[in-house]
């Protein structure tokens, strides 16, 4: 991290202006010395904090400490942005404050400090004032959650969103005016009522309940100033088809989205959007990429969005096979393919995940180019996943290599806003400390921000671009621009082909590209 935020310290800040006596180590938690501490000028104080080595001030890719950013530098413009312009990072509420280190083979690992055992809106209270604590001092503007994992389930639907209420209007209040949901979501996967889907449910009632509690979802996103809402149906595809009338669940999935759309329309929350998509105002929906089947969960909100847009971005996650053999949603091609069907490209964004690519047999840099190429690229789930294990792992990206390409895609496309980064990664099974929870963020947003770095390097250089556009500069004539224009028909063709005889067909230079990647990292 360049001198500029060299004060930005993860744990502790590094002035004396700490306010808590709880947020010091031990040996300065009386009052007595918390009351001598703030008589202390910065200075002094900051030089018996180096003491006891509390934090340290070494920082760049040369610091050893861990709690550091070595490359991402917030306020440094790259490329004519802020690097947090380019990354808008968020963090992901499911994994980092409900994630339990459990498996399918063991129990779970982790008791935060700050867990009781409960599931009660009391813990779900205390849950969200350590999700605050620590995203301030992680120093970023959004997070992101399922209402389910903010808020338990009662025992009735009208409990429930009583339980959502009470806890949302205390994270209204700790996010103040610079923190915000940089999108929200219903978590319609983990209850036995959405064994056989939500939206693609056999059972009408649960058709219903998931329709409520969408409803209620993209209500608190808005209330939270959120800025997209994700469709995500994690439940939502089939064992056999053999029992399954594939056509009526994918109407019914439409419909769902559809009349939920509607609904919120009514409420004054959807503007209409005929001809103009006013972005600075409109809250985008992200059709979320990466799992099997894409085509069902992209149909979950396409139709409405003809005529409408929320306040921001809806995006759509796409979900490989993880419970079901296969799933009503695949990759970014079979999305934009559906949304193209019914006119919808232009009001709908996809969130890739990186890990969900792996499992759809795609690399993330694929999957971000295919959306980004078809305008659908809207935001990332900023993990990734071991090649060699066919599950939906979550690990956080260290791959410089890989954050290399996948900011490629985020440059090209010119940023991801109003979406952004979601740290959709979790920490292994064996990491217990809370100490792990800074870390793996930190070496997240590092990882990402070098990747940025790498692409600026290699434009700066420009040899990558220049051996991309000399492979085609054949194209670059008379009869290419035709071809490129559709006007070029067989007949002209042919003759061409006659008139020049066997082509010379030239060297893809694979091995002098990756060279060039290489020395950009």
């Amino acid at each position: 991290m360049p001198a500029a935020d060299a004060a930005q310290i993860i744990i502790f800040h590094t002035t004396w202006k700490i306010l808590d006596p709880k947020l010091l180590p031990p040996p300065m938690q009386s009052n007595w010395l918390f009351g001598e501490v703030k008589k202390m000028k910065a200075v002094k104080f900051l030089l018996w904090v180096l003491c006891l080595h509390i934090v340290s001030l070494a920082v760049g890719p040369s610091s050893k400490n861990p709690l550091v950013f070595k490359w991402y530098n917030a306020q440094e413009e790259i490329l004519g942005k802020k690097m947090k312009d380019w990354m808008r990072f968020s963090v992901a509420f499911w994994h980092t404050f409900r994630g339990t280190g459990g498996d399918p083979f063991g129990a779970s690992t982790k008791m935060w400090p700050w867990e009781d055992g409960t599931n009660s809106v009391a813990m779900a209270k205390r849950r969200m004032r350590a999700n605050f604590e620590f995203i301030d001092k992680l120093g970023v503007d959004f997070w992101c959650f399922h209402d389910r994992d903010i808020a338990p389930d009662g025992k009735t639907l009208e409990e429930s969103n009583a339980n959502l209420d009470e806890v949302v209007a205390l994270a209204k209040e700790l996010q103040g005016r610079k923190i915000r949901p940089l999108w929200g979501t219903a978590q319609l996967f983990m209850h036995p009522r959405y064994m056989h889907g939500a939206a693609t449910s056999s059972e009408l009632g649960v058709y219903a309940y998931g329709a409520a509690q969408v409803k209620k979802a993209i209500e608190v996103t808005h209330y939270l100033g959120g800025e997209n809402y994700v469709f995500w149906g994690g439940r939502e595809g089939y064992q056999t088809l053999l029992n399954t009338d594939m056509e009526r669940e994918l109407n019914h999935m439409v419909s769902h989205q559809m009349t939920s759309l509607v609904i919120n329309f009514e409420q004054g929350f959807l503007k209409p959007q005929w001809h103009i998509r006013r972005r600075s105002d409109s809250m985008v929906f992200f059709l979320d990429t990466s799992y099997r089947t894409q085509a069902t969960r992209t149909y979950k909100t396409p139709v409405c969005f003809y005529h409408y847009s929320l306040k921001g971005t809806v995006l759509y996650i796409l979900c490989f096979t993880v419970d079901y053999f296969v799933r009503y949603d695949w990759d970014a091609a079979t999305s934009a393919n559906f949304l193209r069907k019914y006119g919808l490209a232009g009001e709908f964004k996809l969130n890739i995940e990186c890990n969900h690519a792996t499992l759809s047999g795609h690399s993330c840099h694929h999957e971000l180019e295919t959306a980004r190429i078809n305008g659908l690229l809207g935001n990332i789930d900023a993990n990734t996943g071991d090649p060699q294990i066919g599950w939906d792992t979550d690990q956080f990206l260290t791959d410089i290599g890989e954050a290399t390409m996948v900011m490629l895609s985020v440059v090209r496309n010119g940023g991801l806003a109003p979406g952004g980064f979601n740290f959709d990664a979790k920490l292994r099974r064996e990491s217990t400390d809370v100490e792990d929870l800074f870390i793996a963020h930190i070496s997240g947003m590092d990882t990402l921000a070098r990747g940025l770095r790498n692409v600026a390097k290699l434009i700066e250089d420009g040899s990558l671009d220049e051996l991309v556009l000399k492979r085609y500069q054949s194209f670059d004539s008379e009869l290419g621009a035709l071809v490129e224009a559709g006007k070029a028909d067989f007949e002209l063709l042919e003759k061409k082909a006659m008139e020049w005889g066997e082509p010379k067909v030239p060297s893809a230079k694979q091995e002098l590209a990756e060279m060039i990647f290489q020395s950009a990292l």
